[in-house]
């Protein structure tokens, strides 16, 4: 279902896999003390053998980019899960009309007897109406459009968004954090961005140049300062518009192959407690609570599991529910698990649109 690759991973690959899927340096040459924290882990590698590494590894398609993960959410603007039921003989007729829509940023066929399309919806606040409104007209050109209702399940809570993959090998834990490296700055404690912010959340939103010198190869593009670069990145780590920086990896070509949702109906009095117990559970990458819909849709917490077999999977899913019950009885009708079948479409969160309009062009000149 994902991207094939058949590049063979060494004992080096592995290492810059796990040690650097977040906690990459925030300095100019962020490459050299990367190198010399895997020297001190015992991998034996030079800062320019360390960016040809990655670069091939981004070259083959066993990462998705390098650089940051970007917060949609503190960005500007909205996104929202929505499920629908799409009928089988017309299933690709109702998934081209769902796709025709430029708001939807991901699209997934998953098993299930009713809701079987599940579908991503990313806006922005515009002058006439909200993001919020807008998810709603959305919507309801979709209904109108393929004959079928739609159920938003805005995110309520989120526990955990850390989609990490480890691999066998060295730095096998990951916990290898060099963000103390950056400058020391403080938050901005504005929503909005400036114009100069925003073109650099534009720049570096599918990530960095693979390079010795990233930060000054992204300020040479914006004409900016290298300086500004490295502080605004980092602060953007403290406000939470950046997640992290590193390598982010394509989990198809890590052997990452099942994709779990595992739903449950979680007693709302036990929701504050369970969530963060659940999110503590390394394989687990998403974590969030929404809205239940009465009649059709009992579950109202959400926790996305990743396994590179079946068996495995089942396995982890087995393990969430043993954490479960350690808080509330459990039974079989009380949850489910909806493997993706089919990705429909997988175009990422487009941030330009959202991004502008959270730009206040008053505040640069101050």
């Amino acid at each position: 279902m994902g991207r094939a690759v058949e590049y063979e991973l060494d004992r080096t690959d592995r290492a810059v896999v796990n040690a650097f899927q977040g906690g990459f340096p925030v300095v100019r040459r962020p490459f050299e003390p990367a190198a010399a924290a895997l020297r001190d882990r015992g991998v034996q590698v030079s800062a320019d053998e360390l960016v040809e590494r990655v670069r091939t590894l981004d070259d083959e398609g066993v990462l998705s980019r390098f650089g940051p993960l970007v917060n949609a959410q503190e960005i500007g603007g909205t996104a929202t899960l929505v499920a629908m039921h799409a009928p089988e003989d017309r299933f690709d007729e109702v998934a081209e009309q769902v796709n025709a829509h430029r708001e939807v940023a991901h699209n997934y066929e998953r098993e299930h007897p009713h809701l079987n399309m599940w579908f991503v919806l990313s806006v922005a606040d515009g002058e006439d109406e909200t993001a919020a409104e807008r998810v709603e007209s959305v919507l309801a050109e979709i209904e109108a459009e393929t004959g079928q209702e739609t159920y938003n399940l805005p995110k309520q809570q989120e526990f955990r968004v850390e989609a990490k993959f480890y691999l066998d090998g060295p730095v096998a834990d990951g916990d290898l954090d060099l963000t103390g490296l950056g400058p020391s700055v403080e938050p901005s404690g504005r929503k909005t961005l400036t114009p100069r912010e925003r073109d650099l959340v534009l720049e570096i939103q599918d990530g960095f140049p693979v390079t010795a010198t990233p930060y000054l190869d992204v300020a040479e593009t914006l004409d900016e300062d290298v300086d500004w670069v490295v502080e605004t990145v980092r602060r953007f780590e403290r406000e939470g518009k950046i997640r992290r920086i590193g390598v982010i990896p394509n989990h198809y070509a890590l052997g990452y192959t099942e994709n779990g949702m595992t739903v449950w109906n979680v007693p709302d009095d036990v929701v504050d407690e369970v969530g963060p117990v659940v999110a503590g559970l390394d394989f687990v990458t998403h974590c969030y609570e929404r809205p239940r819909h009465d009649g059709v849709w009992p579950y109202n917490f959400f926790a996305m599991t990743h396994g590179r077999s079946e068996a495995e999977s089942q396995q982890r899913i087995e393990q969430v529910r043993e954490k479960m019950a350690e808080y509330w009885d459990v039974d079989d009708e009380d949850w489910d698990s909806l493997f993706s079948t089919r990705i429909l479409k997988k175009t990422g969160i487009r941030l330009a649109e959202r991004a502008d309009a959270n730009t206040d062009v008053e505040v640069e000149a101050q």
